[in-house]
């Protein structure tokens, strides 16, 4: 896929591009200003067209096929995306950054500081740890200057970016209290991937709602550390639809007067282009499906002590794949928002 633009000109590899986060990142990249290539990596679809696949990307891809994600040509590539298991993902790019390679990876290899929670947290060895000191956790609204300066970034989990976003400001500013905090997650079906399991087929998800990995999820880990505090309780659902995260967060309140809460928000976020504060206005998922924002409301529950949040996002975009992208811009001197949509799908 050639395009012809002004500007720097990328090359960019995706590396399991058949799941549902590769599938996205195809398309975001192929209509980003500055990509002049994509090169799309598949294990299990080496050697297939590409819109065997995905017909929907026929414009771009025309007769290409996937790549086998051991082949050199990879490393040509400017910048690539690693959308495997973790430990695989660690394994394969920390041989892309050793060929000079900018790395992006979306499994939980490279986000944790700590190499020992992220070990007790997956039960693995690390299988590059000799990198982790490297990357930088890739939530770019809170640490844009380090991903500026980063060769590794590890994209954050897509319930964690909710939760995160929506908690950081107001721990900070100690408008919230750190300790007994709730995050009741909710997600689409394309948060588990692009698996056969019956669980997640349409006769099994449809008409349903349930709870999942109730106590001890591995996200809950990732919220913990980046957030700064001991502990809090985070509870996952799975919702009867695509795509989507809303997380309502339970946080007990320092405070019943609610411009410290548009303090604590608009310091964090104003001028941001992917995260908007909605005040009392609670969003919904379908004001950001299809876009790469974060949208967050709040409300005092002074009966209760307790300021509720509702932070909404796309889990295939702002919760993977579209992060990712800003991450890249990022890391590449690039316009922030290139490539990105701002506009969610609200029918």
């Amino acid at each position: 896929m050639d395009k012809k633009n002004n500007g720097k000109k990328i090359t960019a590899a995706v590396v399991g591009a058949n799941g549902y986060t590769g599938y996205e990142l195809l398309k975001l990249l192929a209509r980003h200003p500055s990509v002049e290539r994509v090169i799309a990596a598949s294990r299990s679809n080496e050697g297939e067209k590409i819109t065997t696949l995905y017909p929907t990307l026929e414009p771009y891809f025309g007769g290409e096929v996937f790549r086998g994600c051991g082949d050199g040509i990879i490393k040509s590539a400017d910048v690539a995306f690693t959308a495997l298991p973790h430990t695989v993902g660690a394994a394969l790019g920390g041989s892309l950054y050793d060929s000079g390679v900018k790395l992006i990876d979306l499994s939980a290899d490279f986000r944790y500081d700590s190499l020992a929670l992220y070990e007790s947290t997956y039960k693995v060895s690390h299988p590059r740890a000799d990198l982790n000191e490297k990357a930088v956790y890739g939530l770019c609204e809170l640490n844009r200057e380090k991903i500026r300066k980063a060769d590794i970034v590890g994209n954050p989990g897509c319930y964690t970016t909710a939760a995160i976003l929506a908690l950081y400001p107001l721990i900070r500013e100690g408008v919230v209290q750190s300790e007994g905090i709730i995050v009741d997650g909710k997600s689409g079906i394309t948060g588990a991937g692009r698996k056969s399991d019956t669980t997640y087929s349409f006769c099994e998800a449809d008409e349903n709602f349930k709870t999942y990995s109730p106590v001890g999820h591995r996200h809950t880990s990732e919220m913990t550390e980046k957030l700064g505090i001991k502990s809090l309780s985070f509870t996952p659902h799975l919702l009867p639809v695509k795509r989507g995260i809303l997380q309502t967060i339970y946080a007990r309140a320092n405070t019943e007067n609610y411009a410290r809460i548009e303090a604590a928000y608009k310091k964090y976020y104003s001028g941001e282009k992917f995260v908007g504060f909605t005040a009392e206005a609670l969003p919904e998922t379908k004001h950001v499906r299809g876009s790469n924002r974060c949208l967050i409301g709040a409300v005092i529950d002074k009966e209760n002590s307790l300021i509720k949040i509702v932070s909404v996002i796309d889990n295939l975009i702002k919760g993977a794949s579209g992060q990712a992208v800003q991450n890249m811009n990022i890391m590449l001197g690039l316009d922030e928002t290139a490539g990105l949509p701002l506009i969610g799908e609200q029918l």
